[in-house]
């Protein structure tokens, strides 16, 4: 009974080991994996707030948009916009490229564009209440490091 019991507990213990070296987070040589957090501002009284966090992801960057406040069942339309206003007031209303749809709150992209370009000062992250009206904010963030 001992030598099963040390037996299996070599194995799991190798298991882990082995499972453990192939599970890594592919990276940038020169990215520490925390990413760079921007805070998303409420626009017209939407109690839409949270962040946008970027990733560098060699050339591309993955952008993570976490919103608190969006309504259950919506699917919000999201785009990086050129602008610099800290404040997203003078922003352009035509995007510069678009992002996948915040849902439950969350959003994914892997966009062709480098982490710095977007941290040039010249974008912002807006969030839109549908797709039907783009032209209605519910969040932004402005891009800046």
């Amino acid at each position: 009974m001992t030598f099963r019991s040390i037996a299996i507990g070599s194995f799991l213990a190798g298991a882990l080991c082995f499972a453990g070296g192939s599970v890594q987070a592919q990276i940038a040589p020169d990215d520490s994996g925390a990413g760079i957090r921007v805070g998303m501002l409420e626009q017209s009284n939407s109690g839409q707030v949270g962040d946008v966090t970027l990733f560098k992801r060699g050339n591309s960057t993955l952008v993570v948009i976490d919103i608190k406040g969006e309504p259950a069942g919506h699917r919000e339309p999201a785009h990086v916009h050129r602008g610099h206003s800290v404040t997203c007031e003078d922003i352009n209303p035509k995007p510069a490229f678009g992002l996948a749809d915040v849902v439950n709150g969350h959003s994914r992209t892997l966009v062709k564009y480098s982490e710095a370009s977007l941290l040039s000062g010249n974008y912002t992250v807006n969030v839109h209440i549908s797709a039907s009206n783009l032209a209605h904010y519910v969040s932004c963030g402005h891009l800046y490091h």
